[in-house]
């Protein structure tokens, strides 16, 4: 085609058809990749034709999220999204696959045999083996557009081009981070800022709760769930797995009970049903975003029944590896671990206290901080603690500004060497400071924490290997000239973040002051919460074994939970200088504050009660360290 007709096709407006009404009157469907080879019926899968209506020119929607179960057609829609581009809204065009190999494979068994079978595409794309056919694996040219398939692994691939048209197939299977620079999702939809009539489509099968790409996508969305009429009463109800029954365990009795009227429905009626079904959104939005759930209950018949869905599950039921795999491809829904830590940021919020932020109260006999160093600022978290190691949230800040210019670390030697002042009319200095070196600057972590060592300043390296110490032996990083460890040098300290963070989530449980008990202060910011419940632990199977590991949410930020594992890290590193048993006494001695045991009515143990040990010892406040401060 000539570059004056590639450009007429460009500028041609965009058609009114549907992609539902394309599908029907050009899509063919090849033997090659579908079980049901000819003309593609949308009245099949009549609930596909709401999500490809959405993509549609006409469509207001701009952004559509389908998080569905297996065998529901799911990948044949963004198929025909893609039919209809290539044939009537020509555009530059990217499908990414979970990698690149993924990629290719989808490329040659589904798209190719698409072009092939279908007419009206095979006239637009030139055959791969003519010479300068812009026809390849990898790229598919057309009039007035071209078609990129990437993997999310390639950094490169997703910032190729310019891109009007975006669909993101498996977006649960693709890497947290691509080459180091960032998120695939927010790294191809930076191709899409240039053009005003963008369309976004991401389609997968979702993963674990909290974590799960295609979740939060729908979250953010209206919701949309498909209604269909119980055949007895009429009643309008969105299939769901708990009203399913069967009988002794036998796959065949198996009918679905109208939550309304209770009768059983046989699977014989569930294609009128799905006829004369339609899409509710659950969630009141601007229409800008639609988000589809759909599990394998509404596959049709001949398809995936519901005999074989309950089959499935009498076999996966015992095992949790196999009921995982069952709950996100069938029921298309997320899995949540039993044994997670359920801890949520609401329920933390709501039992916050009135005590003075930066301020130490009765119980405080130790004080450490944790400091996480982020490209733009330093967090900080400032820790109480007491004995069973109850523990006070005394101050929760952020030093912003570039770490690799001096003044910001100045802000945190200011703000360490202040102590905190406590009831008891004393000041406390911070006995130690955790400082995380394993960002992009680790020298300037060094270089602070080297020049602050005898004020226990340390840097520090996460590890998250199971099974690792709390906090481990330094290592000495600084060399002499002859290439020798100097031993008055920097030292960095390993912590085990996984074990870490286990002992503090499951202490954000305890209901009860008390030892291991959390007190948050009122001024606490509701972002502090969010990042402090950002992580939860899941369970991976690598060769049959379970295998578990910490994995923050996606696009949740967690500064404040890393620098709560540093201060306890500290704390730690506090215990190795002293006899753990008598460690509290010492504290309270070093302090001139002795620990009193007073029997609380209703509650099991006894907390500690702050009181001066000899008045005319007390340790008059510091001024101006903290007066000027807090």
């Amino acid at each position: 085609m000539s570059r004056l007709a590639s450009l007429t096709a460009a500028l041609r407006p965009d058609p009114d058809l549907t992609v539902s009404e394309w599908a029907d009157a050009h899509r063919m469907l090849s033997g090659k990749a579908s079980a049901e080879a000819g003309p593609w019926r949308t009245d099949r899968t009549p609930y596909l034709r709401e999500i490809m209506d959405c993509l549609s020119p006409s469509s207001p929607v701009g952004r559509v999220v389908f998080m569905k179960g297996a065998q529901v057609g799911g990948s044949e829609c963004g198929n025909n999204w893609l039919g209809f581009i290539i044939h009537h809204a020509p555009g530059p065009t990217m499908l990414v696959q979970p990698t690149v190999d993924t990629a290719k494979r989808f490329s040659k068994m589904r798209l190719a045999p698409m072009i092939e079978e279908s007419p009206v595409l095979r006239m637009r794309i030139a055959d791969s083996r003519s010479r300068d056919s812009g026809n390849t694996m990898m790229a598919k040219e057309f009039a007035g557009g071209i078609l990129i398939v990437t993997g999310a692994n390639s950094a490169v691939g997703l910032r190729s081009m310019p891109i009007r048209y975006l669909f993101l197939d498996e977006v649960d299977a693709y890497p947290l981070d691509v080459d180091g620079e960032g998120d695939p999702i927010q790294l191809a939809e930076k191709r899409t800022t240039t053009f005003s009539r963008r369309k976004i489509l991401l389609v997968s099968t979702p993963t674990i709760k909290d974590i799960s790409r295609i979740e939060r996508e729908y979250l953010a969305s209206d919701q949309r769930r498909f209604f269909v009429p119980c055949p007895h009463c009429g009643c309008m109800q969105h299939l769901q797995w708990k009203n399913i029954k069967f009988q002794n365990d036998d796959p065949a009795t198996a009918a679905y009970a109208c939550e309304d009227c209770g009768a059983l429905i046989e699977e014989r009626f569930k294609t009128q049903m799905l006829q004369r079904g339609e899409w509710r959104a659950t969630v009141h939005s601007d229409g800008r975003i639609a988000g589809f759930h759909l599990s394998s209950l509404y596959s049709p018949l001949g398809w995936k029944s519901w005999a074989e869905i309950v089959a499935e599950f009498l076999e996966a039921k015992g095992d949790a590896p196999s009921l995982k795999t069952w709950v996100n491809t069938v029921l298309g829904e997320t899995w949540e671990e039993e044994y997670a830590a359920k801890v949520g940021a609401e329920g933390l919020q709501a039992r916050v206290e009135f005590y003075a932020p930066g301020a130490a109260p009765d119980g405080v006999l130790c004080i450490t901080a944790g400091v996480d160093v982020q490209d733009n600022r330093l967090a900080v978290v400032v820790v109480g603690h007491g004995e069973g190691e109850e523990s006070w949230r005394l101050k929760h800040q952020e030093i912003f500004g570039d770490p690799a210019r001096p003044e910001v670390w100045e802000q945190l030697k200011e703000m360490l060497d202040a102590g905190v002042p406590h009831a008891g009319g004393v000041v406390i200095p911070i006995s130690a400071a955790c400082i995380d070196s394993g960002g992009h600057f680790t020298h300037d972590v060094y270089a602070f924490a080297r020049e602050h060592k005898a004020k226990r300043w340390m840097a520090i390296k996460g590890q998250s290997q199971r099974g690792k110490v709390a906090i481990g032996k330094a290592t000495k990083v600084d060399m002499n000239y002859r290439g020798q460890v100097y031993k008055g040098g920097a030292e960095v300290y390993p912590v085990g973040t996984d074990t870490i963070k286990s002992v503090l989530y499951s202490r954000l449980k305890f209901n009860e002051p008390g030892p291991g008990y959390w007190h948050f202060h009122a001024e606490l910011t509701k972002d502090y919460f969010d990042q402090l419940t950002a992580e939860k632990q899941i369970t991976r199977y690598l060769r049959g074994f379970p295998q578990r590991e910490w994995v923050k949410k996606a696009g949740a930020r967690n500064e404040a939970l890393d620098c709560e594992v540093y201060a306890y890290a500290a704390l730690q590193w506090m215990y190795s200088r002293y006899n753990r048993d008598t460690f509290w006494t010492v504290m309270a001695k070093k302090l001139n504050l002795s620990p009193i045991k007073q029997d609380l009515p209703g509650k099991i143990g006894n907390k500690p009660q702050i009181q001066p040990r000899n008045q005319k010892a007390t340790i008059a406040p510091r001024r101006p360290n903290w007066v000027n401060k807090w």
